[in-house]
């Protein structure tokens, strides 16, 4: 008799990351989850712990993935507007082609755990909350590098994490990168973070 195939449990964090996604927390049921991975319910309690522990997991490896991830790294001596608008475009091209107009797992999780599950939702809050202090962190470095003057940072900061809900949740109903991309744009240069020169 052979031997069982070795259970890779980086393929299935991942395989349940996709499930989530296409299908919601709530339906994602441990059942669920675990005839998808071919696997028994005392199997996936062994192997992850709760649905709870597994969806945290989940959420360590989408953001990994996440189109916004680039904004970690930007250098001090870079552009970092141009970057910010980079990394707007980029989400209008990856929400854009993606075959099952997801939209965001983290904002879908946020919409539908938020008010039912707060353990949960604080999770994903807390990936929101990260975002928003990044915005901020950004457009101070943008300030001190005379790349704009601003009013209000911490309302700019808002806007832009406002904008990048609202793209990921429309990219789910329009799903042409170039029509996303010039509503964005657009808001991007009433903000006065996008510019003509960038030729984005």
């Amino acid at each position: 008799m052979g031997r069982a195939k070795a259970f890779d449990r980086d393929k299935a964090v991942r395989t349940v990351m996709n499930e989530i996604w296409r299908n919601g927390y709530d339906a994602s049921s441990v059942k669920a989850l675990s005839e998808r991975l071919g696997i028994t319910r005392s199997s996936f309690y062994n192997s992850f712990g709760t649905r709870e522990d597994l969806f945290k997991e989940v959420m360590e490896l989408y953001s990994t993935e996440t189109p916004d991830r680039g904004l970690n790294n930007i250098k001090e001596d870079g552009e970092v507007l141009r970057e910010i608008c980079l990394m707007f475009k980029a989400v209008c091209e990856l929400r854009a082609c993606d075959p099952e107009h997801r939209g965001c797992l983290a904002i879908n999780s946020l919409s539908e755990l938020i008010g039912k599950n707060d353990e949960l939702s604080s999770v994903v809050s807390d990936m929101v909350k990260f975002s928003l202090e990044r915005f901020e962190r950004l457009l101070l470095q943008a300030e001190e590098k005379g790349e704009l003057a601003l009013n209000d940072r911490a309302a700019t900061a808002l806007a832009l994490q406002n904008l990048l809900i609202g793209t990921n949740v429309t990219s789910k109903v329009i799903h042409d990168s170039q029509t996303l991309w010039q509503a964005v744009r657009l808001t991007l240069e009433g903000l006065g973070i996008y510019k003509a020169s960038f030729d984005l």
